[in-house]
């Protein structure tokens, strides 16, 4: 087998896993509801609030490498929306996406931050957060 068709192989394999894991994702997900975004505490707390851009999505070649261990974002709408999150010592637990008209929706954190394999389980790993699904007829 040449290397382009094992590439091939590989990128396809990634992306149906990929795909079964939105899928898990959209069947155990619960209707979408209204969501707000985090406050930031008037009192000390080692939880952090902060706004942030720094994610990979699709449209980046380091998102499909599994040797990069970066934070990862699968949304429609990219990093062209504010994202808030909220992280506890250095590892980031919750993040929410505006969507086109500026409301909030809570992201979903995958298991492990797929298709990175490095790193994964450890303390202050990056994570895979996914855009909820929404009823585009409401």
């Amino acid at each position: 087998m040449s290397a382009s068709c094992r590439r091939v192989t590989l990128k396809s394999l990634f992306g149906a896993t990929f795909g079964v894991l939105v899928a898990a994702t959209v069947v155990s997900a619960p209707p979408a509801a209204a969501d707000e975004w985090p406050q930031v505490p008037d009192y000390p707390t080692p939880v952090s609030t902060f706004e942030t851009k720094n994610f990979l999505t699709p449209t980046d070649l380091d998102y499909w490498n599994p040797l990069v261990n970066s934070p990862r974002l699968s949304s429609p709408y990219g990093t062209s929306t504010r994202i808030v999150c909220q992280s506890f010592h250095g590892t980031t637990f919750a993040c929410w996406q505006a969507d086109r008209d500026g409301n909030p929706h809570k992201l979903t954190s995958l298991p492990f931050n797929f298709p990175s394999i490095v790193g994964n389980g450890m303390v202050n790993s990056p994570s895979h957060f996914v855009y909820p699904f929404w009823d585009a007829g409401s």
